[in-house]
């Protein structure tokens, strides 16, 4: 698998629309295909392959269910509960349109937190694409990037 990497700068629409460039997102799928749009963190979207993801996602919670029904979980109901309230928020299936251009979905464009007209990162992110608030985006790198030589060599 090659990696997704790169940084650009784009805008959000009248229309919340933004567009993707193609050299990040001809490395999640095939044009026209099916992505998963996900609430990664507050000020963050990510983009994924479809089939990955859901070949990831159904063992995941198959194996949870496994638990629930052999009774393994009966102390952690509350805790399925919040899983559950999550998944059922946390991603969509969407598809790019012409020119790689990804409608943020409604209850997506809050967790954004871009108004229309306003700038948005995307970035490479190795194994998906991320959709970045550029404050949230600064935050973040803030509190990473000391630590990136140290990051590089453990997983070297």
């Amino acid at each position: 698998m090659e990696f997704i990497l790169g940084e650009h700068t784009r805008t959000l629409d009248d229309r919340y629309r933004i567009t993707v460039p193609s050299e990040l997102s001809g490395k999640l799928a095939t044009e026209g295909a099916e992505l998963i749009l996900a609430k990664e963190r507050p000020g963050c979207l990510s983009l994924w392959n479809a089939e990955s993801w859901q070949s990831k996602l159904e063992a995941e919670v198959k194996l949870i269910e496994g638990k629930l029904q052999a009774g393994k979980l009966e102390n952690r109901l509350p805790h399925v509960q919040l899983l559950g309230r999550l998944l059922s928020t946390r991603h969509r299936k969407v598809a790019l349109a012409g020119r790689g251009r990804l409608l943020v979905p409604e209850g997506f464009r809050e967790f954004l937190r871009v108004e229309p007209g306003g700038n948005v990162l995307v970035v490479g992110a190795a194994i998906c694409v991320e959709i970045w608030n550029p404050s949230y985006w600064l935050k973040y790198l803030d509190g990473r990037m000391p630590r990136f030589r140290r990051l590089m060599d453990r997983l070297s």
